[in-house]
């Protein structure tokens, strides 16, 4: 009936060699049909913008038939050539085989568009706002979003952001069943190990609301007993002479440990994580750095004498002594270790 009537007008005693042309363009590149942006802009349901020439009788034509346009190199928008109004019913018959009537929940600038749209194409004929989308529609959009920002998305603290370097560590370094943490990888696994909070997030308020060092951890070796040796292999802390426990970082090549020089005396090995020798930053007494090793053996019997050299005259109330392998490691000055 539709075509009918569209014929009717075309065709009827009141019909306007315009109107027929418009239909017969319509209907030949119906691709081309255009709906007015303003200014003399036009969307046609392809998605290509087009544009009028300045003067051009058709700048007020609510839609188009386009029949000829051209599209310069690097250009934004077609150039119209030639091109016949038409009325949306015509478009709508036109271009009817593009229609879409329904839901469509997508990550739009930066979070979750929830709209019921009537489109041809790329022409958006109505919509409206979604109050209640469907649930596996908002869980879609949600990791499309995190696709196209990644998992900054997400909240990280600093614990979080520890437990992601070490898995990192440990897959570069062990391999399988530790898991590959790259943004990548993340995010190709989205589904599972940020279930059950992606179910129930609605919003890009909601995903930065997840903790991703919780939902991290169901990435973890479990079913292979591995998971429980990860302390051991990559432990946060490691216990040095003194009695300090120290935070591990795992953001470079190699861990690293930085800690004061006197609270390594008496330890003639580097330590290791996954079988790999930290390098250790060794502090001044105002936690400056004065050396660096992954050899701690070497370093006292090579490197140490020239750091007490020229520090021990800059910290006189801290111990020094000639051979520090051989001497009880401390958090203290020399003069709190008399009294003590």
């Amino acid at each position: 009936r539709r075509l009918s009537s569209s014929l009717d007008r075309a065709g009827g005693p009141g019909a306007s060699a315009d109107t027929a042309a418009g239909l017969v363009a319509a209907l030949a590149f119906p691709e081309r049909v255009a709906r007015a942006r303003g200014e003399g802009t036009f969307l046609m349901v392809s998605g290509t913008g087009a544009e009028l020439r300045d003067g051009s009788g058709l700048r007020s034509a609510p839609w188009l038939a386009v029949a000829v346009a051209d599209r310069p190199a690097h250009a934004a928008s077609a150039r119209v050539r030639l091109a016949a109004v038409v009325d949306q019913d015509t478009a709508r018959l036109a271009a009817g085989h593009l229609r879409f009537s329904g839901e469509e929940v997508r990550w739009v600038d930066g979070d979750v568009v929830a709209r019921s749209v009537e489109r041809l194409g790329a022409v958006e004929l109505s919509v409206r706002a979604l109050e209640r989308p469907a649930p596996e529609l908002v869980r879609g959009a949600l990791l499309e979003g995190l696709r196209r920002e990644g998992p900054e998305l997400l909240r990280w603290t600093r614990d979080s952001e520890q437990l992601r370097l070490r898995l990192a560590f440990l897959h570069r370094v062990l391999g399988a069943p530790w898991p590959d943490v790259s943004d990548g990888a993340l995010l190709s696994r989205a589904g599972e190990w940020l279930e059950p909070e992606l179910s129930r997030a609605r919003r890009r308020p909601d995903l930065a609301r997840i903790d991703a060092g919780q939902a991290l951890r169901r990435l973890l070796p479990w079913a292979t007993g591995d998971a429980a040796r990860l302390d051991e292999l990559a432990p946060e802390r490691i216990a040095v002479p003194s009695g300090s426990r120290i935070r591990v970082e795992y953001g470079g090549e190699q861990p690293v440990l930085a800690v004061k020089l006197q609270e390594l005396f008496g330890l003639r090995e580097t330590p290791r994580v996954a079988g790999v020798p930290v390098l250790v930053h060794l502090l001044s007494p105002a936690g400056r750095p004065a050396a660096v090793t992954a050899d701690l053996a070497s370093f006292w019997r090579e490197g140490y004498r020239a750091v007490r050299a020229e520090l021990r005259g800059r910290y006189p109330k801290h111990p020094w002594p000639e051979d520090p392998t051989t001497v009880e490691a401390t958090r203290f000055t020399s003069a709190r270790l008399r009294r003590d």
